[in-house]
């Protein structure tokens, strides 16, 4: 039931976009179509997958204060956390640099469309927030961990498939030429994040 819970919390409650603003850069940029939306968003569902239960283990028996004292009890008054945020860069940059090899190698046309947003990905936001919150929810296992980052994935990935859904039907639609482009596009950002306020409300 608690995973059920830090699940849906992550996707709805304490979404990226909506409750916290993270990755917006690449989240207003990539949300102009579906089919290039998608693969950014699986792509940022698979990284923090990745990467947050890497960096929650790095955090545990190596960053935190006390956390080598499983090499020797003479280590236990050392403290590297000062070292997580270069620690978490470095871990999202090498699983980013991973998933765009594999993108130009099997989806040329995708790798083509996402440009440069795809290697933007290891300064996303939203990818080391996901890692900075696992620090300050302090999650007891691995488990918890990588449920709250398939959250926080399908979070992000609801949000910008949404928006370019959006998006695209705005295209045929009679926008004041004023407001054209991203200034409708934060329009729409601000309605959808009131609805998702709506799901505060929601107790598992």
């Amino acid at each position: 039931m608690e995973y059920i819970s830090l699940f849906v919390k992550s996707i709805f409650v304490d979404n990226m976009i909506f409750a916290y603003f993270l990755g917006m850069c690449s989240y207003l940029a990539v949300s102009k179509n579906v089919k290039t939306a998608t693969g950014l968003g699986v792509a940022v569902i698979f990284v923090l997958l990745v990467t947050l239960p890497i960096n929650y283990l790095l955090n545990k028996y190596l960053l935190q204060p006390g956390a080598l004292a499983w090499i020797n009890e003479s280590y236990a008054d050392v403290d590297l956390s000062f070292l997580s945020y270069i620690v978490f860069i470095a871990v999202i940059a090498a699983i980013v640099q991973i998933v765009e090899m594999v993108v130009e190698k099997f989806s040329p046309a995708l790798y083509s469309s996402l440009g440069i947003f795809l290697p933007l990905i290891a300064v996303n936001c939203a990818i080391l927030g996901g890692s900075l919150f696992m620090q300050e929810k302090e999650f007891i296992n691995v488990g918890e961990s990588a449920v709250y980052a398939l959250g926080s994935g399908l979070g992000w990935f609801l949000a910008i498939v949404a928006l370019a859904a959006i998006r695209e039907k705005m295209a045929y639609s009679h926008v004041p030429k004023a407001l054209k482009g991203l200034g409708i596009s934060f329009i729409t950002v601000g309605l959808m994040g009131i609805a998702f306020m709506t799901f505060m409300g929601i107790t598992l």
